[in-house]
């Protein structure tokens, strides 16, 4: 039996052996599971992993390789990925590099050979648990410091992310989305201008926006209301992001009400869906284990409609702090928590999916189509 090289140590002593791949070293972070069986580079991709250990409930992970085209991010975001089976080669025409590479070569580390199942039903009882990740070729861990390093991880709850993740600058966006068989065109005919802020925006939510006919310019999660409004956008866009929203929303929030006043159309997704709430007069809360995930089924309040929905987060908009004209409008149809708002007579509503992501695969594209309906409307109105 081969010595195993990798040790997964979490905060209440538990520990798992496997086998490491990717990077060497340790990383300390929150652990989560992740249940979709396809999409793990754009899951380590994500910015709204940051601060996260992902494990994949799927046991087949790497067997598609990597590419360039699939990153959400130039570089993966989560901290370290947990696998029941070490990759095979990789075996598809798209592929140009092994996951194990790819993962060495930015710094993330794995570990394979894990009982999954056991780790997820751990998680999905107890809480999301903190967690040392190690790899060491030769075999040796101090396994006492790495549960104290579990234990002294100081968790998500209050830490503001988005900051860590956000461009440096601002930005145009005219790319759209792959279709075959040209793959990623150009949006040459623009019809709205919005304003993206990225708190850890993925690139497949850029590629929307220019598909629904927006010319997108993103500025950094910090940006103030007069750098919004002195690009004079006909929207404003609130992207994904990873950390505790009311820890973001210090900053993010008096923005936001400032583009509310203005009676902008306003669409958020994630993290921006959270911000959106927060600026209204809502509270978020933590969950216990999140929602991650490819297969999370969404029903919209409105129409009676069920969207299959892709879902990263780890906390949620509470329903019951919705003020009075902001209304529920999407529900998690596994436990009932609150997916969705909008506000009565103006186009500013937000979700908690990731209607980009594709697993439906298309039941809520309606919404990127939804916000350029809003913008349209608005310029009709004040010509």
């Amino acid at each position: 039996m081969t010595a195993p090289t990798a040790c997964l140590a979490l905060a209440d002593g538990t520990l798992f052996y496997g086998m490491g791949f990717g990077a060497t070293g340790e990383t300390v972070a929150e652990l989560c599971f992740n249940t979709a069986m396809t999409g793990y580079q754009e899951i380590m991709t994500d910015p709204s992993y940051a601060g996260q250990i992902v494990t994949f409930t799927f046991p087949h992970i790497g067997n598609t390789g990597v590419n360039p085209e699939d990153d959400e991010t130039q570089d993966p975001v989560a901290a370290g990925m947990v696998v029941k089976w070490m990759p095979t080669q990789s075996s598809n025409w798209r592929a140009v590099s092994e996951l194990s590479d790819w993962l060495a070569s930015r710094g993330r580390i794995a570990i394979g050979g894990i009982d999954t199942r056991r780790l997820t039903r751990a998680i999905r009882q107890q809480g999301a648990p903190h967690a040392a990740l190690a790899h060491a070729p030769d075999g040796v861990f101090d396994t006492a410091a790495l549960v104290a390093k579990a234990r002294d991880f100081a968790g998500l709850e209050g830490l503001d992310l988005a900051k860590d993740v956000t461009c440096a600058q601002s930005y145009r966006w005219d790319e759209m989305r792959w279709a075959w068989p040209e793959g990623y065109t150009r949006q040459t005919d623009p019809v709205h201008k919005v304003v993206a802020i990225d708190y850890g925006a993925k690139r497949n939510i850029l590629r929307c926006l220019a598909s629904a006919g927006c010319d997108v310019t993103v500025l950094p999660a910090t940006a103030t209301a007069e750098d919004v409004l002195a690009l004079n956008p006909d929207g404003v866009f609130l992207s994904n992001g990873p950390g505790d929203p009311a820890a973001t929303g210090e900053y993010a929030v008096p923005m936001i009400r400032e583009v509310l006043a203005r009676d902008l159309p306003v669409f958020g997704i994630c993290l921006g869906h959270q911000m959106l709430a927060l600026a209204l007069g809502a509270k978020t809360v933590k969950m216990n284990h999140g929602h991650h995930g490819a297969n999370h089924p969404v029903k919209d309040t409105e129409t009676g409609k069920v969207e299959i929905t892709s879902m990263n987060h780890g906390f949620a908009v509470d329903s019951q702090t919705l003020p009075k004209g902001v209304l529920e409008t999407h529900v998690s149809l596994f436990d009932g928590s609150n997916c969705g708002l909008r506000v009565e007579g103006k186009p500013v509503f937000s979700v908690q999916q990731h209607p980009e992501a594709s697993p439906g695969p298309m039941d809520s594209y309606y919404l990127f189509e939804r916000f350029a309906e809003g913008m349209a409307a608005r310029k009709a109105a004040t010509a």
